[in-house]
């Protein structure tokens, strides 16, 4: 067997969707996606990235869904690991907005710093170092 991931989830307060729309669409350049009527109406946002579909399956890219939680706490711990091709422009960019990143060593052969979203969730970028040859 094989396994993929199609999205991760993470909590957002009620009525946060315009903030986390202006930091993971207007920040970092994710595209928000539609949701199908039936979940739209629980509030919330997906958001993706540039990713080829092909035959309605993700192939690579980045997919969030961004879900309503009434008694909503921060992930402090618990963070998703972004893969990002450009790992010092996205700690740039988030700089630029506030959004202090805090660069971590202790993951052999990656490079990768962690931020916070703008509820406090906790996210991971991060890259593989090419071998030395």
């Amino acid at each position: 067997m094989t396994f993929g991931v199609h999205h991760v989830q993470l909590a957002i307060e009620p009525g946060s969707e315009d903030r986390c729309r202006a930091f993971y669409v207007g920040v970092l350049g994710l595209t928000e996606i539609p949701k199908p009527p039936e979940l739209a109406a629980r509030g919330g946002l997906w958001v993706r990235d540039g990713g080829v579909r092909d035959g309605g399956v993700r192939a690579g890219g980045l997919e969030l869904h961004l879900g309503v939680e009434t008694d909503f706490r921060p992930a402090r711990k618990a963070h998703p690991g972004i893969l990002a091709d450009d790992l010092d422009a996205v700690a740039s960019r988030l700089e630029a907005h506030g959004s202090p990143v805090e660069w971590d060593d202790g993951f052999p052969g990656h490079r990768r710093f962690y931020t916070r979203d703008c509820l406090g969730n906790r996210l991971e970028f991060l890259t593989p170092i090419s071998p030395a040859t």
